[in-house]
């Protein structure tokens, strides 16, 4: 049988950290089994849902390189879910109810005081046709999907062999009042329609799981196998809001971040395997295995991404930056030294143009009081430029004859002087980048 697999984003913001561990899980599986991969766009919610959003979402799909085979939206499937509406009607397990929000909300109180869980008390079923009638008169009606209270079973790929009593669940709203169907069941269409074989997503949907299967079979579907990953918290275990702006994708990217970095940490992260960066994306569907990731919470810092993103940018060739290089306005014969120099001295590629601003305009010179005479001397003996790779050493051999000084007393306060920093790349491939030398005066 064909894996397929599918992302289901509701297009109501940006895709988050959490949604990518999602999106990416369910994505190896379907590259790793030479399968499908489906991008559904979850957007029955039509107050809400944006076009600006789903272009978000494709974009930020892309620029991680998780192309999809092909995008469905649920907003042109509304025809079906009133098909499997009145399937589900016609078979006793979808019933019209008419409480209001603050009727619901007194009687969860009242089960909790009496000690009972909060499970919605079926009096909907209790309504004769009139009795309907007479509501439906001042109230739009929302329906429910009847649950068969027996427990609900599965294997799951990550948490193991699950069981929830149906009991202690709440019949799921699936339409509400205004018409509008909800996650729950057209989901469950979905996936039935679409043949969807392996869902993996947040462990926050296990209770939507046992649901949603009963849902699928009472379609006469089958459902499919599904995994729950644990869910990401902040460095120090706090909650880990997806409205958090700073964790968006678009918002990393413009941090500078990689997208191989940021694919390397989600593919392992929660799971028993180390965090190590892939060069390709065939690396990482390789490595990848669900059954590897655990059920506990999973801690996320950004700032662990940006190690990676130098491990990335360090191993890219020249060609690959190329042209990012020239936007910079580096002369062509220089472009390649450098990269040489810079990439081992940057963390994100826009750390670059930093770098060409100081060999353009020069550095402000850092000069310690102590050492002012000596650098007067020392640029007396520096020629004019261009350089060389072998101006460094020919022209500190002249100031240490001239001076006297050797080792870090020589050395440190020429590189100070010229780059305006204690420490950074070797000064010999420094100088043929200088344009311009401030200390020179």
């Amino acid at each position: 049988m064909t894996t397929v697999t599918r992302f289901a984003p509701s297009p109501t913001g940006y895709i988050h950290v959490g949604n990518l561990r999602t999106a990416l899980m369910n994505w190896m599986i379907a590259r790793k089994n030479g399968g499908t991969f489906i991008l559904r766009l979850d957007d029955t919610d039509q107050e809400r849902s944006k076009q600006e959003y789903s272009d978000g979402i494709m974009e930020d799909l892309e620029w991680l390189g998780l192309t999809w085979d092909r995008v469905e939206r649920q907003s042109a499937r509304l025809d079906r879910y009133a098909e499997a509406a009145d399937q589900l009607r016609g078979a006793g397990r979808f019933y019209e109810c008419f409480e209001s929000p603050v009727e619901l909300d007194l009687k969860r109180k009242k089960q909790l005081n009496m000690g009972k869980p909060p499970v919605y008390d079926r009096a909907a079923l209790r309504l004769t046709e009139a009795e309907k009638a007479e509501l439906r008169k001042e109230r739009g009606g929302y329906w429910r999907f009847e649950l068969v209270q027996e427990r609900i079973e599965w294997e799951d790929g990550i948490l193991g062999p699950i069981s929830i009593d149906a009991a202690s669940v709440s019949d799921p709203v699936l339409i509400r009042a205004d018409g509008q169907v909800l996650y729950t069941f057209a989901s469950s269409v979905d996936d039935i329609d679409m043949g969807v074989t392996s869902i993996v997503r947040g462990a926050d949907h296990v209770t939507n799981t046992a649901t949603q299967i009963q849902i699928m079979q009472a379609m006469g579907g089958t459902p499919p196998a599904f995994a729950h990953h644990s869910l990401l918290t902040g460095p120090q275990g706090e909650a880990l809001s997806k409205r958090l702006g700073t964790l968006s994708l678009r918002d990393l990217r413009a941090r500078g971040v990689e997208p191989l970095a940021l694919l390397s940490l989600m593919a392992r992260l929660g799971s028993s395997k180390p965090v190590e960066v892939a060069s390709s994306h065939d690396e990482l569907i390789a490595g990848f295995d669900v059954s590897s990731f655990g059920a506990a919470p999973t801690k996320f810092d950004a700032e662990d991404l940006f190690p990676l993103t130098r491990h990335v940018v360090q191993a890219m060739p020249f060609a690959l930056v190329a042209d990012r290089i020239r936007a910079l306005g580096v002369p062509d014969d220089l472009a390649e030294g450098f990269w040489r120099m810079a990439k081992d001295n940057i963390t994100v590629l826009d750390d670059l143009g930093a770098w060409w601003v100081l060999f353009r305009d020069g550095a402000e010179p850092m000069i310690e009081p102590e050492d002012a005479e000596f650098i007067a001397q020392a640029m007396t003996l520096l020629p004019e430029g261009p350089y060389t790779q072998a101006t460094w050493g020919e022209w500190t051999a002249a100031v240490k004859e001239a001076t006297g000084r050797k080792g870090k007393g020589l050395f440190m306060p020429l590189r100070k002087a010229l780059t305006g920093q204690a420490h950074g790349p070797e000064m010999a491939d420094v100088m043929p980048l200088l344009q311009t030398v401030r200390a020179k005066g």
